[in-house]
């Protein structure tokens, strides 16, 4: 299974924290993300959404077929997170995306990748794409790939 935490693009400053929309800067992050992301996922991925608006609209660059997941939203855990993308043991899709926020997206990186939750820093519009390969003896996790839109 492949797991791809997708933080949302950089977004607009405002009180009402689930309303805030993607910044034009935001939508150019989520534009670039997504056209390397729709070149390399399986045809069956499912993207998972928090209810946020700047999540919604970093999903939507990517494709209109999301899912919005209550339990993503601002204020997610780590174990929430990955009971969701039902990582490791997965789904019937061989590929995960979810659109989430910091600081716990961070903290999913540093669980997945070692086993102990740490605040890792992703940045905005930036994915980390891990792979668990369960035919290995050990269940091994790699790091497919960290891509920020500013290398894009």
């Amino acid at each position: 299974m492949e797991l791809i935490l997708w933080r949302h693009a950089d977004a607009e400053q405002g009180s009402d924290d689930k309303e805030r929309k993607l910044s034009a800067k935001g939508k150019k992050q989520a534009k670039r993300t997504a056209a390397w992301l729709r070149s390399r996922l399986p045809e069956n991925a499912i993207v998972l959404t928090s209810p946020a608006r700047r999540a919604m609209q970093t999903a939507e660059a990517l494709t209109r077929r999301f899912r919005i997941v209550p339990q993503l939203s601002t204020g997610a855990s780590s174990v929430e997170i990955l009971a969701a993308a039902a990582w490791p043991d997965g789904t019937d899709a061989r590929a995960v995306v979810v659109v989430g926020h910091q600081p716990t997206l961070g903290r999913v990186a540093a669980l997945v990748l070692t086993g102990t939750e740490a605040d890792w820093k992703i940045k905005k519009g930036a994915i980390w794409w891990f792979e668990h390969d369960a035919d290995e003896e050990d269940g091994s996790v790699a790091l497919r790939a960290v891509v920020s839109p500013d290398s894009l």
